[in-house]
């Protein structure tokens, strides 16, 4: 009984062996750590001494502390207004490259306006002006006028002296005119002037619109050289060409008047004997004359008048058959004025000569001979001719 109460003397021994290892590992630990701070230390400290300027007095110290503070000052300010220095320095850019680059590039700039093809520069020959194609009257009343001239130009198209549109030719110099207007019956001139620099056609058109429609009209080329026919009529109505008097004088000489299409031409021929031809007015008139010689009294004479298109083709003929009656000796005749008649044509017709225009005006008393007036009265004093 007495063993078995017995406390074992040794284990309170073992516990403070293992708590004084513990202590001296950690103890150890704190001693290697301690050294490897110190080591740190020095090393560091070695380290800071070769990089640390040497030292300065208290006033070189206060000099460089005060500069370090403008400096951060500067730099302080300079961040504060980077904008509005940055666009000062934008728009002194700007206006150096307004005054000097672009200053000198200004005469070689191109604008490219898609729309609108870009005209070619050419020298325009003083040969070269605008000039007719086609002047069609049609079917239902209006008139095409189709021409040429330099490309990519402005042409404007006058008619009865009257700028009615402007057109502008392509690429190839052509351009048509072709308005929805009928135009009324009448006489028509058009002409082609170059819209920019004024440049005029040597040609002109005369259309003759018909009241009795597009196949009795008249398109007539008129230029220096004479006259071509455009458009020719197809059909002729009534009153397109009508010999309204036939004078025959004592001095051997024979007189026709009329009516035709204007600026077409009449030929006259006796016994188909070629007289002459003449060209009737704008107003539809028409007088011709010619030297026929000594006609035999009681003897029949077959006296033609024929209406020609611009390329001498006839296109409308009227005779007439008569018996020469016996002359009465009366050395004077009468003549009616009409719309478009002048004393010159009268007197080449009556008179043989145009000159001789004066001895008709003194006749009749007419003191401006520019001035006479449709349905007057004219005696014409053949006798005085010979």
């Amino acid at each position: 009984m007495a063993k078995s109460n017995q406390k074992p003397t040794n284990i309170g021994k073992t516990k403070r062996s293992t708590d004084d290892l513990i202590n001296d590992a950690i103890a150890q630990q704190n001693n290697w750590m301690e050294n490897r701070r110190n080591f740190a230390r020095r090393f560091l400290k070695t380290l800071n001494i070769f990089a640390r300027p040497a030292p300065r007095n208290d006033v070189e110290i206060q000099t460089a502390a005060t500069s370090a503070r403008t400096a951060r000052n500067s730099r302080s300010g300079l961040r504060a207004y980077w904008f509005p220095i940055l666009c000062a320095i934008f728009v002194i850019f700007v206006a150096i490259w307004v005054l000097f680059v672009r200053a000198n590039n200004t005469t070689t700039q191109v604008v490219v306006v898609p729309s609108v093809p870009e005209p070619v520069v050419q020298t325009v020959d003083e040969n070269t002006v605008p000039s007719f194609d086609i002047v069609r009257i049609e079917p239902a009343g209006s008139i095409v006028v189709a021409g040429r001239w330099l490309p990519h130009q402005n042409i404007s198209i006058v008619i009865n002296g009257k700028s009615v549109a402007t057109e502008r030719t392509d690429s190839d110099g052509e351009f048509v005119y072709a308005p929805a207007r009928v135009f009324d019956a009448g006489n028509y001139t058009i002409s082609l002037v170059g819209a920019d620099d004024g440049t005029k056609s040597t040609e002109n058109v005369f259309v003759y619109v018909s009241p009795h429609g597009y196949k009795h009209s008249v398109s007539l080329l008129m230029t220096r050289d004479g006259s071509t026919m455009l458009q020719a009529p197809s059909q002729l109505a009534d009153g397109d060409l009508v010999v309204s008097k036939i004078d025959y004088l004592d001095t051997g000489r024979i007189v026709v008047t009329g009516d035709a299409l204007p600026r077409l031409r009449v030929s006259l021929s006796l016994n188909n004997k070629y007289l002459g031809f003449a060209r009737v007015s704008d107003h539809k008139h028409f007088g011709l004359g010619a030297d026929v010689g000594e006609l035999e009294t009681g003897k029949e004479y077959t006296l033609t008048v024929r209406l020609h298109d611009g390329d001498g083709r006839t296109v409308a003929q009227v005779g007439h058959t008569f018996t020469m009656p016996e002359m009465t000796g009366d050395d004077n005749t009468y003549y009616t004025v009409r719309r478009g008649d002048c004393l010159w044509i009268i007197a080449r017709n009556f008179l043989r000569r145009g000159v001789l225009f004066s001895i008709i005006a003194e006749r009749n008393n007419i003191e401006n001979p520019n001035l006479i007036y449709p349905k007057q009265l004219l005696q014409i004093p053949v006798g005085e001719s010979k």
